[in-house]
Parts: structure tokens; sequence; C-alpha cells
């Protein structure tokens, strides 16, 4: 699966890393997806997308005072409210610049981006998993349904769980995504949880990105 436990310390203190260079230039990230005529759910902002939404609509009212966390990668991801619990492999860029995410035929498999910080770490951790497969359903094919105040947990492998609460779901456009903003480092522990979502063709595959925004709240 790739997975690097040690990685060198340069590596862990560079927190973007291509991903900087690849998103920002607002390439998508997942191009899987299925015939399927329902569809999964989608968050509110679907029904009347906006390539470049107010920043206000995320604001949050108080910050957590949490201590961020040192290096460790994840291994685990838990989503109660949409019955999600899985593990987690590490993942790179593609021979194309997008990120990797897992293999498809898993259903219950997510990806952390290992390029850059790790869940707990101050900055913007990045998860993605498929949101369904040829047969059906996979790991976040309910994250659009995903409400604020809901809560998200990742275990590390150095025993801590960190625990983020949701601020914000959204979903853009695969041609306009923007990189910055889901990405940019707010001076917090974060924690973004990404898979396709928006409309979807055969020909095309789906069109946008559903984005989960996260803070972290407090470990144990």
């Amino acid at each position: 699966m790739g997975q690097d436990h040690h990685a060198p310390e340069s590596r862990k203190r560079s927190p973007w890393g291509v991903l900087a260079l690849v998103m920002l230039t607002g390439i998508a990230l997942m191009r899987n997806g299925v015939d399927a005529p329902l569809g999964p759910p989608q968050p509110a902002s679907a029904a009347a997308p906006v390539s470049r939404p107010d920043p206000a609509a995320l604001a949050i009212s108080a910050v957590p005072d949490v201590k961020p966390l040192p290096y460790a990668p994840m291994s685990r991801i838990r989503i109660e409210a949409i019955k999600v619990d899985a593990p987690v492999m590490d993942v790179g860029l593609d021979p194309d610049g997008w990120i990797a995410a897992p293999p498809p035929q898993d259903p219950n498999l997510a990806g952390w981006y290992q390029n850059g910080v790790s869940p707990g770490q101050r900055g913007t951790a990045v998860v993605v998993g498929h949101v369904d497969n040829q047969a059906g359903p996979t790991v976040f094919y309910g994250l659009g349904a995903l409400a604020k105040g809901r809560h998200v947990e990742v275990d590390r492998y150095d025993g801590t769980t960190a625990v983020f609460e949701v601020y914000g779901v959204e979903v853009f456009a695969k041609n306009d995504f923007p990189g910055s903003r889901v990405y940019g480092d707010t001076g917090h522990p974060e924690l973004r949880v990404i898979t396709c979502g928006g409309g979807y063709s055969r020909a095309g595959g789906y069109d946008g990105n559903v984005v989960v925004f996260a803070r972290m709240v407090g470990t144990r």
C-alpha cells in the first residue's frame, strides 16, 4: 500500500509538497464513478453550486483551544453519523499528477495523502475515498449528507485518536476547484475528507468533489 511510517523529518515538515503545485492550478482530485441513476447524497450547496463561495459561510464562532499533535500517520477513520469505519492506507500522486485514490475494488478503504501533514498536526490533513465503484456504494458514499457539528475520529499509529468537528460541507466543480481555500493552513489542526460528487455522466464521470471541512476539537 505504499506505507512508510518512518518518513524522514524533512518530509514530515513539508505539508504541501507536490500537492500545492497540483491542486492550486485547479486540477481535480478523483475521476472514478459508475452509472448510478440516483447517485450519492449531495450537500446543500450542490443544489446551487457556486464556484467561489463566500468564506464566511464556513466560519465558526469559536476555535477550540487544542494543542496540535506531533507527526504520526493515520490508521483508521470513523464517522459515526454516516456509518463509516474504515482502515486507511497511505497514498501519494499518480503518474498524471492526481491524488492516487485507494483501490476501487475495496469498498471500505480510505486514503491519507502522506506527503501532507498528519491528522492532528497544525495544518490541513487530507483524506480521500471513492464514492462508489462498479459494484455499488463505497466508503464515502454518504459524505454529502454529513451535517455540521458531527464528529470525525481519526486513529493514529502513535496510539492517539484525533477528534474533528465538521464545520462545513461543500461541493466544488472539478474544473474550478479552490485549492488554496480547501488545503490552506488555517493555523489550526484541520481535516478535509473528500470524495466525488456533483453531477454524473457516463462519458465524464462526476463533475465535482464533495469536501468536508473539519477542525480538531479534542484527543484521546
